[in-house]
């Protein structure tokens, strides 16, 4: 079902535009780029000078490299838009840190625990939250989603239409259907 119709009438004024991208690699890695975009539509007075309606106020940047196990390998990160030029745009080699940690388990509080406040650019940290599910749905197009496998399939009990004591769970992955717990 669509959003209902606004009212009252109304103007778009701001745009951001979150792009993610996933890749599989000839060396058989895979690779995530995402960029964020913010846009005005009218002319926007800063500090550091007027950005033109349509310019970007920002434009951030991260590609990450990842193997088979969600580890990441590698990490860029650049912003090629920035209210603070010369300021903003040089936490870049900060994301560098990334390298070594998992894309799926506890990413998101190490994210926000590494680059929380003046460690980080705001943008870019936010901009790596979208990459875990991402990267899941990057890994799923070799994947069916309902392979016979030992453990679990990963997307189970992790959003309310695929907890295991569910309707679609009871439909589409029978054998790991729990019976809701009855409530006294």
């Amino acid at each position: 079902m669509p959003l209902p119709p606004p009212h009252p009438a109304r103007r778009r004024v701001h745009t951001r535009r979150l792009e993610l991208e996933g890749f599989v690699r000839d060396d058989g890695l895979y690779d995530l780029e995402a960029s964020l975009t913010d846009v005005k539509d009218q002319d926007y007075p800063l500090s550091s000078g007027l950005r033109r309606a349509g310019d970007p106020v920002h434009l951030m940047r991260v590609r990450l490299t990842l193997d088979a196990e969600f580890n990441i390998l590698d990490a860029v990160a650049c912003s090629d838009r920035v209210p603070y030029p010369g300021h903003c745009d040089t936490i870049g080699p900060a994301y560098r840190q990334l390298i070594g940690l998992n894309l799926v388990r506890g990413f998101r509080r190490t994210v926000g625990e590494m680059f929380a406040d003046v460690r980080g650019c705001t943008h870019l940290s936010e901009l790596l939250l979208s990459l875990p599910t991402a990267a899941i749905q990057t890994f799923a197009t070799f994947r069916r989603d309902d392979e016979e496998t030992a453990e679990k399939p990963f997307q189970l009990d992790r959003c309310h239409a695929l907890e295991t004591s569910s309707g679609a769970v009871r439909q589409y992955y029978p054998k790991w259907y729990r019976a809701p717990r009855s409530e006294d």
